[in-house]
């Protein structure tokens, strides 16, 4: 009677090593394609975007999702401003809207805005919100404000900005670790 041979072959380390490369490989491109043209690191830096993000933390950005639709009002953007930085803040106004800030309020189309991402710190401050002339957003363009009103370089003063700017939408905080969140939208 013939005994069968129970024990596995031997995989040859030739074709272990190219098994690694090949899966290396693959992860390497797949790396390289993610990056390219789904998701990009950012860091912040500068006060504009205090209290929701501050000096240091790194986002995720979505380079994606503004090829499949337009910002919406209230979301989180990179955006490439023309003094050659990247700017965050966070979308206002589209096109056809009218914006004007008094009273301590931004008016959007005439109501008050509702900004629960800066509540506390407009109730605070009597002048969070400084006054700014009533402006309708062009076609083709974007109104944005950084979250620190006081300390935010937007487009109040370098005015509504071209869609074709935005690198795309702040969708996760990962750095450091303690703020590891899924941005406020």
């Amino acid at each position: 009677m013939e005994q069968e041979n129970t024990a596995q072959q031997p995989i040859p380390a030739k074709n272990e090593i190219w098994e690694w490369i090949k899966a290396l490989a693959i992860a390497g491109i797949l790396v390289v394609v993610i990056r390219m043209f789904i998701f990009a690191p950012f860091i912040v830096d500068g006060p504009s975007m205090q209290p929701n993000f501050v000096t240091g933390e790194r986002l995720i950005v979505n380079e994606i999702i503004y090829s499949i639709r337009k910002p919406h009002r209230g979301e989180v953007v990179v955006f490439h401003a023309p003094e050659g930085k990247d700017y965050i803040k966070r979308v206002i106004g589209l096109p056809g809207d009218t914006i004007k800030i008094a009273n301590n309020k931004v008016y959007l189309n005439g109501k008050v805005l509702d900004e629960d991402y800066i509540r506390d710190q407009v109730t605070a401050d009597p002048n969070y919100n400084q006054p700014f002339n009533e402006i309708t957003i062009p076609a083709g363009t974007f109104f944005a404000m950084g979250d620190n009103r006081k300390n935010s370089n937007d487009s109040r003063m370098i005015g509504p900005m071209e869609f074709s700017r935005i690198v795309g939408r702040a969708d996760f905080i990962f750095w450091p670790l303690d703020k590891i969140k899924f941005v406020h939208q």
